[in-house]
């Protein structure tokens, strides 16, 4: 039976598609600097002067991972839907016609464009060991974090230290620029905040909640926010937060459920990428306030700023505690702030 042969139990779906086609052929087709899984290679995603990309065995799934840019992180479905602005159907309904599947009724006579391969024998590839050396707080890093109002105290308190040199496996990177660690239980990040190429390195799971740790047991609200920074800057205000490891992962429900029954409220605060067509920072903010009954907090595009923390280092912590404050549902009020601490 031909790849493009419909029977009648086919219909739509992720199971469907990799019964005919595979994840390979699927990243092979729409992502053309991929050849070699486990080899790296440059994004297409964005500006990558060199290779800083990978397609992996994870868990017995292909899995994108940009280890320059944490946040692109997909499987083969979500890497279709984030380049080309997809709806979760859309996505299939695309994959389906360019492959020839026949699972739409517009497409079943459809030519086979995509090349498929076949099955491959692919090896899992155990994730990256990072490793750091740690260096003293200095007036570098205070200057840096006190443009968003967070404190050496804050900074410790969520796992927070600055680096001199990394190793990812058994190769060493020296640090040119400020750089820190993020230690979760799971895994670490690298922030390298003045690097213009490389900014993130991560061996964190999906499965990996920045922020969880530090959360209290209870509260009047909880935020669903970016990343890490933003969890600070939130806090900063006086507010419990945490993220996921990317704003296209959909959180899974029984976080949202168990957050719900520890919070009166939980409210999504994602990036407004207002200077970006396709905006994905909010498109899926959307789309978890609507599969969850979630409140959406969006930065106005007047404030020029993306994120809380752009809020903060570009208008000041009054202003965008006033954001805050002005944005959420009557009755909510601030339990805490943290006291100031100086950072050096």
């Amino acid at each position: 039976m031909g790849v493009n042969a419909r029977r009648s139990e086919d219909y739509l779906h992720t199971d469907v598609i990799l019964s005919k086609i595979t994840e390979y052929d699927i990243f092979r087709f729409y992502c053309p600097n991929f050849k070699q899984v486990g080899q790296k290679f440059k994004s297409d995603l964005r500006s990558d002067n060199s290779p800083t990309v990978s397609i992996v065995m994870w868990k017995g799934r292909l899995l994108y991972k940009d280890f320059g840019r944490p946040d692109h992180t997909f499987n083969c479905f979500g890497y279709v839907m984030h380049k080309y602005s997809l709806g979760f159907r859309e996505c299939l309904c695309v994959i389906s016609t360019d492959f020839g599947l026949g699972l739409t009724k517009h497409n079943s006579n459809s030519a086979v464009v995509a090349k498929t391969y076949g099955v491959q024998e692919i090896e899992e590839k155990k994730g990256a060991r990072i490793q750091v050396k740690r260096r003293a707080w200095d007036t570098r890093d205070k200057e840096f974090w006190e443009q968003f109002g967070i404190t050496k105290t804050l900074l410790t308190k969520f796992r927070v230290s600055p680096i001199e040199y990394f190793w990812i496996n058994e190769t060493r990177f020296r640090c040119y620029t400020i750089s820190y660690a993020y230690d979760f239980p799971l895994g670490r990040k690298l922030y390298c905040p003045l690097e213009s190429d490389h900014k993130w390195y991560s061996n964190t799971p999906k499965e990996c909640v920045q922020g969880y740790d530090q959360l209290p047991q209870t509260g009047a609200v909880v935020f669903l926010t970016s990343s890490l920074k933003d969890i600070m800057c939130l806090e900063v205000l006086g507010y419990q937060s945490v993220a996921l490891q990317s704003e296209m992962q959909m959180p899974d429900e029984a976080l949202i459920k168990e957050l719900k029954s520890r919070f009166d409220r939980v409210v999504v605060l994602y990036d407004n990428d207002y200077d970006s067509e396709t905006n994905p920072g909010q498109t899926m903010a959307e789309k978890i306030c609507d599969e969850y009954t979630l409140i959406n907090v969006c930065i106005p595009a007047e404030y020029q700023s993306k994120d809380i923390s752009d809020l903060i280092k570009n208008h000041g912590v009054g202003e965008a505690d006033n954001f805050i404050k002005n944005s959420l549902p009557h009755g909510i009020t601030v339990l805490h702030r943290p006291k100031d601490s100086d950072t050096d």
